[in-house]
């Protein structure tokens, strides 16, 4: 700590910046208290907001320290360094998601005419295919890990432990092992094309099965999706996610608290 008071002391920084892992919960307080006391730090930068943390220490150290949270980590890569917005933050805290901040890492990473492109086809009712399925798969790794943005998703959150990044790099590896035939018509794969494929992709033909019968079940709520005809327990599910909300009173209250 000395030392950095000297380099305080020599340099002159226009700006101090404290980096709180928020996973560390009270610890984080701590510390984001000893630096301001010390140092007297100018603001926050709030990191692994992707883990199991709602961002609960955000409060705290806004609180004991007195400074802004200025930007928010949610990966290890440097686009996942974000603005930070109290009032998203609000509602991640809640468990209301951040469906703002979804929206603008879809606007930033995915592919416009690659989206009409699949738009048009399906409303020609043709098939989703294997290699749209690839396509959207890609488009959305490029806005980070899934579990983190299951979290941002209202009602979604609960669901965030369950998912394993890694089973989509496996789902990439397979449907990359197969001919352009056999992903438009994943029909062809009989039992000596899915051995073939396993062996491409260094995974076993009973995650091949796994995969093409889920595969099955993603076409098969898209056509009744197109329909309206989405079965009932579909529908109660996708109305469970929206939460019930708080006031708006209340959501601004904790908003002022974060800013």
């Amino acid at each position: 700590m000395q030392e950095l008071k000297n380099i305080k002391v020599n340099l002159k920084p226009h700006e101090i910046m404290l980096v709180v892992d928020s996973m560390t919960g009270q610890e984080a307080v701590n510390i984001a208290s000893k630096f301001n006391e010390d140092l007297g730090i100018d603001g926050i930068i709030l990191t692994k907001l992707d883990g199991d943390t709602r961002g609960g220490a955000a409060i705290s150290t806004k609180k004991v320290t007195g400074k802004p949270i200025k930007f928010i980590g949610t990966g290890e890569k440097l686009n996942e360094i974000e603005e930070f917005h109290p009032d998203r933050m609000a509602s991640r805290i809640l468990g209301m998601g951040d469906v703002l901040s979804i929206i603008e890492q879809a606007e930033e990473q995915f592919d416009l005419e690659e989206a009409e492109k699949l738009e048009k086809k399906l409303r020609k009712n043709k098939e989703f295919d294997l290699n749209d399925y690839l396509a959207q798969l890609r488009q959305v790794k490029k806005m980070g890990s899934f579990s983190s943005l299951l979290k941002m998703i209202p009602g979604m959150s609960k669901f965030s432990g369950s998912v394993d990044d890694k089973e989509f790099n496996k789902i990439e590896a397979i449907i990359c092992s197969m001919t352009n035939e056999e992903r438009e018509k994943p029909k062809l794969l009989n039992a000596s094309r899915r051995l073939r494929i396993a062996q491409g992709s260094g995974t076993e033909v009973q995650d091949i099965n796994k995969f093409i019968k889920s595969f099955e079940m993603t076409q098969d709520m898209m056509k009744k999706m197109r329909s309206g005809n989405l079965d009932p327990r579909m529908k109660k599910m996708m109305k469970g996610m929206n939460l019930d909300k708080m006031s708006e009173e209340e959501l601004d209250d904790l908003a002022n608290k974060l800013k």
